[in-house]
């Protein structure tokens, strides 16, 4: 089974906001796993750059207040707007913080919108503008000295050049995040950048260490209390497992993000945790189990209303029923596939779909 967005891998987190408003915590870990191929510019950004653009008009307090109170009420409208699955609306209600907090000098805040900003071009796969806002939210955290957010911002440019291809340059940006981690002794920071040093080196090909650092990161994610990145850690894990490993690791480490994933109402890491453990129990043969867990992966992409995962289960549906022998019933799920590429304007995907109901159909 194909495994869903790797964006499901560093999540985009933040400490700044919380000492000024009460956000919600789940809403500083809105997302850390970027992925995808975009291309990624140096980091040219400076705090300069951002802080001598800034003014500091004489407002009256009144006026200040309501000014800061309109771009708060923004920024949690854009925050829950990415939520929900609308990252243009997020991007209008963030743009608007934006240039509110710019025009009263508040840099936390500014910080805080250009790391949502950058979720929501991530979800548009708007890369360019995604990338200049996490550069953007690093020169501001290095401005006020915030080295917490600064792990965080790192993780995010290190997983996009990670994604780029360019192991070695992300691998030293992971690095980086560490370090400060460990100055800050931060288990949180330890936590994230050795998750993603552990996606490095399985990038390169390095298992057996991509395996211990997960396992290493699982420590300090479980000591912060933090269900999504301990979720998505072990998903991780099962991945790395998927290639060197027992079949019995890969059930244990996938029940186990799948147990937490479901606890903390997670779908990303539920859809992931299931696509693993059909993958390993149809390698095996354990066919009857990859069909249940595959009811339940349909009702969360239901639930969701996403064509795509649908898409996706329809598409492991058919191939189960296809290495049974049960054509009919796997055409029909192929079918209802290919509905959905339609539906979702992909036509490379309907063309692989058609082939493979084609190639099926010689074996009947």
């Amino acid at each position: 089974m194909k495994q869903s967005n790797l964006l499901a891998a560093a999540k985009f987190q933040s400490s700044s906001y919380r000492a000024r408003k009460q956000f919600p915590k789940k809403l500083n870990k809105a997302f850390g796993f970027l992925l995808f191929s975009l291309l990624l510019s140096p980091i040219t950004v400076t705090a300069a750059d951002i802080t001598e653009q800034l003014h500091y008009p004489q407002i009256d307090k009144k006026v200040l207040q309501q000014s800061r109170d309109e771009a708060d009420t923004l920024l949690r409208l854009g925050e829950r707007q990415n939520i929900e699955g609308n990252p243009n609306k997020a991007v209008d209600s963030l743009l608007q913080a934006k240039e509110i907090y710019h025009s009263i000098g508040d840099l936390n805040a500014l910080g805080l919108t250009y790391e949502f900003l950058g979720k929501s071009y991530i979800e548009l796969k708007q890369y360019k503008k995604a990338s200049d806002a996490i550069r953007r939210r690093l020169a501001i955290a290095r401005d006020t000295k915030d080295f917490q957010s600064q792990i965080f911002a790192l993780n995010n440019i290190g997983t996009l050049l990670l994604q780029k291809g360019e192991f070695q340059t992300a691998s030293q940006t992971f690095e980086q995040a560490l370090t400060i981690a460990q100055n800050l002794s931060s288990s949180e920071g330890y936590g994230i950048s050795l998750s993603n040093l552990g996606l490095s080196a399985a990038r390169v090909g390095d298992y057996n260490k991509a395996i211990k650092l997960y396992k290493n990161a699982l420590n300090y994610r479980r000591k912060v209390g933090n269900p999504i990145g301990e979720a998505n850690t072990l998903n991780n894990l099962g991945e790395a497992y998927q290639i060197v490993g027992s079949y019995q690791d890969r059930i244990d480490t996938y029940g186990a993000a799948l147990r937490l994933a479901q606890a903390s109402r997670d779908n990303i890491n539920q859809l992931r945790a299931i696509d693993g453990l059909v993958a390993a129990h149809s390698s095996v043969g354990r066919y009857n189990s990859a069909i249940e867990l595959l009811e339940k992966r349909l009702a969360i992409a239901s639930y969701l209303r996403s064509p795509r995962e649908q898409l996706n289960s329809f598409e492991s549906y058919a191939q189960i029923y296809e290495k049974l022998g049960k054509y009919s019933t796997a055409r029909n799920f192929y079918e209802r596939a290919i509905t959905l590429a339609k539906t979702l304007e992909d036509s490379r995907k309907e063309l692989l779909l058609r082939d493979r109901v084609t190639q099926m159909m010689k074996k009947s």
